[in-house]
C-alpha cells in the first residue's frame, strides 16, 4: 500500500513517538535530558544515524539474506554512529565529551534497529529516510520537552551544558530560588518521563484512539508495516488447539471409565 509521505515524516514525532508513545531509547532519554544542550545533542546524532542507515539498508534490502540480516543491520548502524562520533569529536568535543558513552550507545539503540527492521527492510529509499528523520524529530522533541522541566524546574538555569564553550548558564528568577534539585536526578527523571507518557496517551485518545484492553496486532501502532501472521490468527489457531485438546482430554476420560465400568 503506497504511504503519504508527509504521514511518513509526522508519524514518528506523535503518532508513533519512539520515547512517549513506543517507549524505546529510553536509557539515553533519562541520562541525556538533564540538560538542553545534551539532549538536542543526542537528538540531532540520533536522527543522523537514524536517516543514514535506514537508506542505507533500504538500499541493500534486496542483497543482505535474512538469516543474517540483524548483524548485517547493526553493522550498517556503527558504521554512521563512529562517523558521527569522528565529526562530533572533532569539531564539537565539548559536547562530544558531554554525551559520553552514551553517544556510542546508539548502536544498540532500540530505535535505530527497530525502524531497520519494521520499516527500511520493507521500503524504498526515500522513504526510509523520511521515516528517520521522522522518528528522529520525535526523539528529539521527546528529550528536549523532558529537558525543559528537568533544567528549568531541576536546576533553575538554561543552557548549563553550554559551559564547556565559556557559556555561562543563565539563572532563570525566582524559579532558580524554589528550585526542586531530584527532578535533575535519577528519580526525577523517571517521574516526568511518566508524566509526559500518561499526557501523551491522554492526547491520542482524545485524537480519535481506541484503548484497549488487550493486546493484539489492532493496538500495536506498527501494525501496519508487519508482514507477520496477525496476533488475530494466532489467538485463532491457540484456541483451536486448546479446543481439540480439551476434546481428547475428554475423549480419555471417557475410555477410562468404559474400562473400569467393564472391569
Amino acid at each position: 500500500m503506497k504511504q503519504n509521505k508527509l504521514s511518513i515524516l509526522l508519524r514518528g514525532i506523535i503518532a508513533e513517538n519512539p520515547v512517549l508513545i513506543l517507549v524505546l531509547g529510553t536509557c539515553p532519554a533519562l541520562a541525556v535530558s538533564t540538560s538542553i544542550v545534551s539532549a538536542v545533542s543526542m537528538g540531532i546524532a540520533a536522527t543522523l544515524v537514524l536517516i543514514g542507515s535506514n537508506v542505507v539498508i533500504s538500499l541493500l534490502r534486496k542483497v543482505i539474506p535474512d538469516s543474517v540480516r540483524i548483524p548485517c543491520y547493526i553493522v550498517v548502524i556503527a558504521a554512521f554512529v563512529t562517523a558521527v562520533q569522528m565529526l562530533m569529536q572533532a569539531y564539537l568535543e565539548p559536547i562530544y565529551d558531554l554525551l559520553g558513552r552514551w553517544l556510542s550507545l546508539i548502536v544498540v539503540n532500540c530505535i535505530v534497529l527497530g525502524r531497520a527492521e519494521m520499516f527500511a527492510r520493507k521500503n524504498k529509499p526515500l522513504d526510509s529516510a523520511l521515516d528517520g528523520l521522522g522518528m528522529g524529530l520525535g526523539f528529539t522533541v521527546a528529550l528536549l520537552a523532558m529537558a525543559l522541566v528537568r533544567e528549568v524546574f531541576g536546576s533553575g538555569t538554561v543552557l548549563s551544558g553550554l559551559a564547556a564553550f565559556g557559556v555561562e548558564a543563565i539563572k532563570i528568577p525566582f524559579i532558580y530560588d524554589i528550585r526542586i534539585p531530584i527532578l535533575a536526578q535519577a528519580p526525577g527523571g523517571f517521574l516526568i518521563f511518566g508524566i509526559m507518557i500518561a499526557v501523551m496517551n491522554k492526547i491520542t485518545e482524545k485524537k480519535g484512539g481506541v484503548k484497549r484492553k488487550s493486546f493484539s496486532c489492532d493496538g500495536c501502532p506498527s501494525a501496519h508495516l508487519c508482514t507477520k501472521t496477525s496476533c488475530s490468527e494466532i489467538t485463532e489457531l491457540a484456541s483451536d488447539a486448546s479446543e481439540a485438546a480439551e476434546q481428547i482430554k475428554e475423549a480419555e476420560i471417557a475410555e477410562k471409565k468404559e474400562v473400569e465400568e467393564n472391569a
